[in-house]
C-alpha cells in the first residue's frame, strides 16, 4: 500500500522507544496509514510533555494489539 499524504519521518526518538519497549515489530505490522499518522501526531505536538503523552499512548496501543488512536481495531 503506498501512501497519498506526506510521509512523516520516524524520529530517534520514537525508534528508540519502540525499541526499549521491544514493539519495533508491532508498529511495522500496523498499516502504513496507521504508522504514518502516529508519527504525524506525535511529530506535531508543541511541547515536550504532550509529545511524551502521545508517544505513551502509541505504545500501549500498539502494546495492547487491538487498538489505534484510543478505537478497537482488528488487524
Amino acid at each position: 500500500m503506498t501512501l497519498i499524504r506526506t510521509v512523516n519521518p520516524m524520529t530517534a526518538f520514537v525508534r528508540d522507544a519502540l525499541a526499549a519497549r521491544n514493539l519495533t515489530a508491532a508498529y511495522e505490522a500496523r498499516p502504513p496509514f496507521q504508522r504514518n499518522d502516529y508519527l504525524g501526531w506525535i511529530g506535531r505536538a508543541r511541547t515536550d510533555t504532550t509529545r511524551q503523552k502521545r508517544l505513551a499512548q502509541m505504545l500501549d496501543e500498539l502494546e495492547d494489539g487491538d487498538v489505534y488512536m484510543k478505537v478497537r481495531w482488528k488487524a
